[in-house]
């Protein structure tokens, strides 16, 4: 693919080919993804589906990862979520556990029936809000052999508790209580009406950290893309809503004895969820802490990320 027709937050290694493809999920919706392979590796690969932040899209964070581990002898697939991106889905900018957790196992589908891919040595990489999704479509799909996420976030607490778990129930019953309405206003229109609560184009210098820590990778030439709703858009006003009332970590004990990776930054807003997610699992399990460094450091700063790491843990365990 000609880097220069499409544009990529990330340089292609010469060492590796980029192919756009497309796969449905279980629920009809039309996937797209880049594949990622090796050049002159032979055949026989073992793969990675790889997605996330959330509200990103695989031209930001999880194609930079599919381009390193394709170097480290992976297939990878790099996609973008259902409702987001290039992938289909109707209305747009909207989330779910469910068919979030079930994107992972579509793209499981399309790598498993590559002729140059093992279908016996699959894993995921999940990133921020997908590293949540990661963690559940490996509890329920027993085809991934293998799972690590990166500045993970579980998506269902962080909406339904607020962060470190600080919603009132008063807080909560008073969200509910909006959205229940809007959905009367969205059903009158016959489209759901955007939140407007995007990043914003400008600070102001006194965000919190994590928000200036988004800003300068969404919203500069860093990690900008049209695409990406956290670059460009925002959620719908509903979109919490089967957030608010789904769980995706319940079953994280079911994993075992299929081994997890989790990475944090010391210094990340969000590390909590790391933390409480590795306490949960059983083993195999390991947490990594990267010391110094917040949760978008491990967005795409490469000498931070520790892929050397992840290409050992998916060639021990994709066997």
């Amino acid at each position: 693919m000609n880097t220069k027709e499409e544009h990529y937050t990330f340089e292609l290694s010469d060492n590796v080919s980029r192919q756009k493809v497309t796969f449905k999920n279980r629920y009809g919706i039309p996937l797209s993804g880049d594949l990622y392979l090796p050049k002159n590796r032979g055949t026989n690969f073992p793969a990675l589906a790889i997605s996330g932040p959330y509200g990103a899209v695989k031209e930001q964070a999880s194609g930079l990862y599919a381009n390193q581990m394709a170097q480290r002898g992976f297939a990878v697939l790099a996609f973008d979520p259902s409702y987001t991106g290039e992938s289909g889905g109707e209305p747009r900018n909207i989330s779910s556990p469910d068919i979030n957790t079930e994107d992972f196992s579509a793209a499981i589908d399309f790598l498993g029936l590559q002729q140059n891919i093992d279908r016996n040595k699959l894993g995921i990489i999940g990133i921020c809000g997908f590293g949540g999704f990661a963690l559940n479509a490996t509890a329920v799909d027993k085809r991934v052999k293998a799972v690590a996420t990166t500045s993970m976030y579980d998506m269902s607490r962080v909406t339904s508790k607020g962060y470190f778990d600080s919603m009132t129930p008063e807080q909560r019953s008073q969200m509910l209580e909006q959205m229940s309405q809007q959905r009367w206003i969205d059903a009158k229109n016959e489209t759901p009406e955007l939140s407007g609560q995007g990043l914003p184009n400008e600070l102001k210098e006194d965000e919190p950290e994590f928000v200036q820590g988004y800003f300068d990778y969404y919203k500069t030439p860093r990690g900008f893309h049209e695409r990406s709703i956290n670059s460009n858009g925002s959620w719908t006003k509903t979109n919490s809503f089967s957030l608010m009332n789904m769980p995706i970590l319940t079953y994280i004990n079911e994993i075992s004895p299929r081994p997890i990776l989790i990475i944090a930054g010391e210094n990340a807003h969000s590390k909590y969820f790391s933390e409480d997610a590795f306490k949960v699992a059983n083993d195999p399990k390991e947490l990594m802490i990267i010391p110094g460094k917040v949760h978008t450091d491990l967005y795409d700063k490469i000498d931070i990320i520790p892929f050397d790491k992840l290409e050992v843990f998916f060639k021990e365990n994709l066997k």
